[in-house]
């Protein structure tokens, strides 16, 4: 038993070591990464950078033949720190375990690369160091030409008018006999939102008032669902749903999140067609667009009952 704590606690190396079958194979390892990040699902942890540790091992497939000393014909370690990287830049997570998975499976998708151990801390969370490991084989079916490309929806954004209108529920039937997936965003409610002095706090209300709005078009059509995670919108989308953006968690958790104006629900709206790469927005009684952002980008009239 206390050989096997002492493995638990280990490096990975160890218990890559310990695991191996006869023939074990070769390995690449990484000590003591220290990356400062914001990550967590705390409140706590949100606008706080704090450090996380990574120490990964990567078993390889041997090279048969001369290498010759060629950088180019090994994994090598800088695909390990770049997989971090790329895992940290996607969005921010909250917890440990979805950073560790995205990590391996950047990892698995070397050819050389046939299993992968991957343990990451929190530094400053305690006294101690807090984290999770995992173990990831390579799956040999898999192929980069196997990864599907997500879909590309048409966005709808609804002022606060068009939410009013007669024609509204003829603009639903239009999107639900489209033959490409829909999402829509909504306008700020016409209410003033409470005032914070706090920016951070203001932001969660403005952002609240918005997914206000998109409840009041839900309860007015069940063919809107509102819906706040990208694995959530990318289900719907492939399966026929409209949905009506909740922007808070996305947004909070984007990495490169919006550099507009976030009171304005109509530039947010324009951020988040960007981010899902829609082929359509169209705009329905809504101010004339600035920066559409290479966007293919529609303006309707509240009266137009086509859009």
């Amino acid at each position: 038993m206390s050989c096997e704590i002492k493995q638990a606690f280990d490096h990975p190396d160890v218990r890559s070591r310990a695991t191996s079958a006869t023939g074990a194979l070769d390995r690449i390892s990484l000590r003591d990464h220290i990356v400062e990040v914001e990550i967590g699902a705390f409140q706590a942890e949100r606008g706080l950078m704090q450090r996380i540790c990574f120490n990964v091992v990567v078993e390889v497939r041997p090279l048969s033949g001369d290498i010759g000393d060629d950088v180019d014909k090994i994994l090598s370690y800088d695909k390990v720190t770049e997989a971090i990287a790329t895992a940290l830049g996607e969005e921010r997570l909250n917890l440990l375990e979805t950073l560790a998975e995205r990590v391996a499976e950047l990892i698995l998708w070397e050819p050389q690369a046939m299993r992968v151990f991957v343990r990451i801390e929190k530094l400053d969370r305690g006294p101690g160091a807090l984290g999770v490991e995992i173990v990831r084989s390579h799956v040999e079916e898999a192929s980069a030409a196997e990864v599907e490309d997500g879909p590309h929806p048409q966005v709808l954004f609804l002022s606060n008018a068009a939410l009013q209108s007669e024609n509204l529920s003829g603009w639903i039937d239009q999107l639900v006999g489209a033959d490409m997936p829909a999402l829509i965003c909504v306008d700020m409610p016409d209410m003033a939102a409470p005032q914070s002095l706090a920016p951070m706090a203001q932001r969660r209300i403005d952002l609240l008032a918005l997914e206000q709005n998109a409840w009041v078009l839900a309860g007015f059509d069940a063919r809107c669902v509102v819906v706040e995670t990208r694995t959530e919108l990318d289900w719907a989308m492939k399966n026929g749903q409209i949905s009506v953006w909740a922007p808070s968690k996305i947004i909070l958790d984007a990495i490169d999140g919006p550099t507009v104006n976030e009171r304005s629900a109509l530039n947010l709206a324009t951020w988040f067609a960007q981010a899902m790469g829609a082929i359509r927005f169209v705009t329905v009684g809504a101010p004339k667009l600035a920066h559409s952002s290479g966007l293919d980008v529609i303006e309707v009239d509240v009266l137009d009952t086509h859009i």
